[in-house]
């Protein structure tokens, strides 16, 4: 692609003229090029056979049945396998490939990738802990024997406590993930060249991105909050039982328009990361590499969170338990539909679980969506080639055509 912007992965520059060409096809022997011509002598009509080979020829026995004549004469074995200098192959990746990849890529840099996304959490789950305990507003009481308008209010009043009491958390949550995000991003771009990083060397690569990040970030989560506060807004101002379907019409309506703007912008942090694009650049790069890509891109984001979603909950309910009976309450009320007020021993063995989980999900998430940016570049911008020069393949010199 002519408008499309070059690799811009940190130490990704090819090797300075060590590559050798790529082998061109030679002309055709076989006389059907433009100069071929056909030989003045040819064999008399119904005598020519094509030239045997060993073990053919009158009196052998005729190949064994199967495409090709077996193993000993097998016809075409397909393409060669893709390079693959490092996590992933150079071609467009499989959902599973995505997967494994990130997964691939946070084993070979545990030390890196966990050590940043467990300091990370800590400091996002204190942040979290003290905003819990000291900013945010206890809980509203709902009375389950309260019906009509009251019910109604009660359930405004209780909605709007909710989205109040989880934005602050939700906006650390997901400034910690950019975070990571950076330091990740940088680890998988080196990875998937088959090259080594410590954290050092990831962090000098990602500080000067990181306000860029942080500004992609505040932009993204204003934008999704004042969709959401325009759909449910005028229904909860009204207050009524009208307000109540209002609401939850434009609660539908926002969810919907959220979704596609998210899935859309998905790729927007690896765009700003590796491209060294701005904020609103890389909003319309994402927003292009997702375009007619949108359900792909929604069900790998999906599975992706689905498994993260699977691991928190495998880890949470048990520390969840911990917490309510080390608080000293019964273990039913971690389970009831109202929210108690809880104490310090909840808040900090919730915590400690909420860091347990931080620590793997971040890193995982941010690194399928550096993988599916790359598989959609190679998609549709033949990024495999430049990967393929910049990790010093034979065969992808710097003068090679791209396809």
């Amino acid at each position: 692609m002519n408008d499309s912007p070059g690799w811009a992965s940190p130490g990704s520059a090819p090797s300075d003229g060590k590559e050798t060409a790529i082998p061109r096809p030679s002309a055709p022997q076989d006389g059907s090029g433009p100069t071929g011509q056909w030989s003045p002598e040819q064999p008399p009509p119904g005598q020519w056979s094509p030239p045997s080979t060993p073990g053919s020829g009158p009196g052998t026995r005729p190949p064994a049945p199967g495409w090709g004549g077996g193993p000993q004469r097998q016809g075409w074995a397909g393409p060669p396998p893709a390079a693959k200098p490092g996590v992933i192959p150079l071609r467009p990746l499989s959902v599973g490939e995505i997967l494994d990849g990130s997964v691939a890529a946070l084993r070979a840099h545990w030390r890196t990738a966990l050590g940043f996304s467990l300091a990370v959490s800590v400091v996002t789950q204190i942040a979290i802990i003290l905003m819990q305990r000291y900013l945010l507003p206890k809980p509203t009481t709902v009375d389950p024997n309260a019906t009509g308008a009251e019910a109604l209010r009660q359930a405004a009043d209780s909605a709007r406590s909710t989205l109040f009491s989880l934005a602050p958390a939700s906006l650390v949550s997901m400034i910690a993930t950019l975070f990571t995000a950076s330091i990740v991003t940088v680890i998988i771009s080196r990875s998937v060249l088959g090259r080594p990083t410590t954290l050092s060397d990831a962090w000098a690569e990602a500080r000067p991105r990181v306000l860029p990040l942080l500004g992609l970030t505040v932009l993204v989560a204003v934008v999704l909050a004042a969709i959401m506060a325009v759909g449910i807004g005028p229904g909860l101002l009204l207050g009524s039982e009208a307000g109540a379907a209002l609401a939850f019409l434009g609660f539908a309506a926002a969810c919907v328009v959220t979704l596609w703007l998210f899935v859309s912008f998905a790729l927007a942090a690896p765009a700003l990361m590796l491209e060294r694009q701005s904020i609103v650049a890389a909003l319309r790069r994402s927003a292009k590499l997702v375009r007619g890509a949108w359900w792909r891109t929604f069900g790998i984001l999906a599975l992706t969170w689905l498994l993260a979603f699977l691991l928190a909950f495998l880890v949470s309910i048990p520390f969840g338990v911990l917490a309510v009976i080390a608080d000293g309450t019964d273990v039913s009320d971690f389970f009831s539909s109202s929210a108690p007020s809880y104490g310090w021993p909840f808040l900090i063995v919730t915590g400690i679980g909420e860091v347990i989980v931080s620590t793997l999900v971040y890193p995982f998430v941010a690194g399928v969506t550096a993988l599916l940016y790359m598989d959609q570049r190679i998609r549709r911008e033949a990024l495999d080639l430049d990967l393929a020069r910049a990790a010093g393949l034979p065969g992808y010199g710097a003068d090679t055509p791209r396809g």
